[in-house]
């Protein structure tokens, strides 16, 4: 997969600069190529989420395989650095491991979702693009999967490229399909990923067919469906959603595929719509909604002969899909423990990983965090008799090189629609609440 940012190819610059600066002192100090393990994962989720959808992995191994210092971002580098560090940045290579979750994996407080180990410097300077790759896409996931869920079956449609930056769109729609949408109206992301698209037309289209003796309304939908066929789907809110039902009826008959809502109050205008278009004899005529929709509105209009939902703001926007939270840091040196003490900022020292408990039915109860150098746990002897543990992290880079036969985008979202069945009921829900399962630490050893 070429990665894709308005034409640049190389995702080295995607950085912040003290990473930079901080490997040329550590060449200088001699401690650049101290073996080092660095963790990835969230303190704590967003206020009144119940689990977090891992996403983003797959796009982060494409940036990966780009990091280069090339010419271009060297002649940048020149202004900033000493010479030493931009010889060193020359020949950039991560040799190191990673391991992680795969993508589609729920996860949960201190869930060590990334483990990357090599040199000091080799992986320090791949903290910033990380994070921004997993603490996007995994916030865009988690959001649309709650919308999904929210959605009960019925199709959910990905409308937010014009709300966000153009790149952050892609991403989007692709984190969006991975958690269960059903197509994205953005073509980028079908080019580069596959998701499925689609669209038909907007307000403008049919305000492009007045006249001077008024609106054609009927003339709009004709030239569409000429077009397009009558399967397509009509806007029929434009001018009077009544008559706009009756024009869409009369122009393409009983074998209309669905009509679009995009404004009002929605749940008494798609009952009206739906006894409008049975009376006409559309009874197989779809209503798709659209308008501002987020999980909370979705879930509202689930009671009502709604077929489709089109989300856009509340998906990409922070306020829908509040940031990941998740952070990057040194958590061992030469073997060493290290950890961070500052209040409400506390890590865990060493590297570790994690396993999840999970009933005979299937439904998960716990996840068990422990240290690297010392044995998977045993359920018995940690309270969880009866239980099954399954592990949680896989290879994803072996000695720099990307692990072959990687779950691809299509796996993860198979993936997380299976695991999102295994959540207690309760972890599906919508209203405030604590993390659908626990997540502790076992078998810390003495010497930490």
């Amino acid at each position: 997969m070429t990665y894709r940012l308005a034409n640049v190819t190389s995702t080295a610059l995607l950085t912040d600069q003290y990473e930079l600066t901080m490997i040329s002192a550590a060449l200088q100090a001699g401690t650049a190529d101290r073996t080092c393990v660095f963790e990835l994962f969230a303190r704590r989720l967003p206020d009144g989420r119940r689990y977090g959808v891992v996403a983003g992995t797959e796009r982060f191994l494409d940036a990966l395989d780009e990091f280069r210092f090339g010419d271009d971002e060297l002649a940048v580098l020149k202004e900033i650095l000493d010479p030493d560090t931009v010889a060193w940045l020359a020949d950039y290579r991560f040799t190191g491991d990673i391991d992680g979750y795969r993508e589609g994996e729920l996860y949960f407080p201190n869930s060590p979702i990334l483990t990357v180990k090599g040199g000091f410097a080799e992986a320090v300077v791949l903290e910033t693009v990380a994070l921004s790759i997993l603490n996007h896409d995994s916030a865009i996931a988690s959001a649309a999967a709650r919308m999904v869920s929210a959605a009960a079956g019925r199709t959910v449609i990905e409308m937010g490229t014009r709300r966000t930056h153009e790149q952050a769109a892609v991403a989007a729609s692709r984190a969006a399909y991975l958690a269960g949408f059903t197509m994205t109206s953005n073509l980028e992301a079908h080019r580069t990923y596959g998701v499925p698209s689609g669209g038909t037309a907007a307000h403008a289209w049919t305000l492009s067919f007045a006249t001077p003796d008024g609106s054609d309304e009927k003339a709009a939908f004709r030239a569409q469906i000429d077009r397009l066929g009558v399967g397509t789907t009509l806007l029929v809110d434009t001018y009077d959603i009544t008559q706009g039902v009756k024009n869409a009826v009369e122009v393409a008959g009983p074998e209309l595929g669905a009509v679009r809502i995009d404004s009002g109050d929605l749940g008494v205008i798609a009952r009206q719509v739906r006894e409008q278009l049975d009376s006409l004899g559309n009874p197989n005529t779809k209503i798709v909604v659209s308008g501002d929709l987020d999980e909370y509105a979705i879930a509202s209009l689930r009671a009502e002969p709604v077929d489709s939902y089109g989300v856009g703001t509340s998906l990409v926007t922070g306020s829908g899909a509040p940031t990941a939270g998740m952070v990057y840091k040194l958590v061992e040196v030469d073997g060493i423990p290290v950890a961070k003490r500052s209040s409400h900022k506390e890590s865990h020292g060493g590297e570790k990983r994690a396993v999840r408990a999970a009933r005979g039915s299937g439904t998960i109860t716990d996840e068990i965090i422990y240290w690297a150098d010392t044995p998977r746990p045993d359920p018995d002897s940690i309270g969880l008799k009866g239980k099954v543990l399954t592990d949680l992290q896989i290879p994803l880079v072996r000695g720099g090189e990307r692990v072959a036969g990687l779950p691809d985008l299509h796996d993860a979202r198979e993936h997380l629609a299976r695991g999102l069945v295994t959540l207690p009921w309760e972890g599906l829900g919508l209203s405030h609440g604590e993390p659908a399962i626990t997540t502790r630490y076992v078998n810390e050893p003495t010497a930490r």
